[in-house]
């Protein structure tokens, strides 16, 4: 269903008054109340009183031109900053909103009727071109980055640690202090390393069952990294960091 903007000529008194100053080529900020409102109640008369709800907004309107008519034979009076009052003042701010929408309606046409004749089409991109990729230079784009990697990934797995305790039943028993040894956690890595040859290091810290179980290990393995026993690989940026042994 199409949709129309059209404004019928003189849909309403401001699209009447609108045409009336248009007509006359005078200028909206100088309206010659008179002759407007001569020429309004000329075409207020010719209409066809059998509509009342469309007449009554018009004849309030008629009502408005003819008092702004009355103010304007009166004495000019001043506002508090001594400056003469215009009458016409509301109808004309009244007047330039109504014919900013009205042209707006114009646009709104035009471009409806503007995309009416766009045509859209399916994409066509070739296999090829969907499937390349480009070379990435893994040295370059791992430098620095080992670190900042390595503690995203800590932090990370210290936020999941922090979700799964209970906020209400972690308060019902004691806690007890938890030692944990930095050598045997290094221990523990050299000899998971010896064995697999090369694993995950964030399942490594998953795997740990507190706090304070990740923080050591994640100290091991930077001693580790620091004496050369262990290299951290990450193939593709994002990819999960695999620890190898070096021995």
């Amino acid at each position: 269903m199409s949709i129309e903007y059209k404004l019928q000529v003189f849909e309403g008194p401001l699209d009447l008054l609108l045409h009336l100053i248009e007509k006359n080529k005078v200028n909206i900020y100088d309206i010659p109340i008179v002759e407007i409102t001569d020429q309004y109640l000329e075409y207020v008369n010719a209409m066809d009183k059998q509509d009342l709800n469309v007449v009554s907004e018009f004849l309030v309107m008629a009502a408005t031109l003819i008092d702004i008519k009355s103010k304007m034979l009166l004495p000019k009076q001043e506002d508090e900053n001594g400056e003469a009052e215009d009458p016409r003042q509301e109808l004309v701010e009244k007047l330039l909103e109504y014919k900013m929408y009205k042209y707006m309606s114009f646009e709104l046409k035009d471009r409806h009727h503007d995309a009416g004749r766009s045509v859209c089409k399916m994409p066509t991109v070739p296999d090829e071109v969907k499937e390349y990729e480009a070379p990435v230079n893994l040295e370059e784009l791992l430098e620095g980055l080992t670190l900042t990697k390595l503690h995203e990934i800590f932090e990370d797995v210290i936020k999941r640690q922090e979700d799964k305790i209970d906020p209400v039943r972690s308060k019902f028993t004691a806690v007890e202090k938890e030692e944990v040894s930095l050598e045997d956690k290094i221990n523990y890595i050299v000899v998971k390393a010896k064995e697999y040859k090369k694993f995950s290091f964030r399942k490594l810290l998953e795997s740990q069952c507190s706090k304070i179980q990740i923080v050591v290990t994640f100290l091991a393995v930077l001693e580790l990294m620091k004496v050369g026993q262990i290299n951290i690989i990450q193939e593709k940026i994002f990819d999960d960091i695999v620890i190898s042994y070096t021995g």
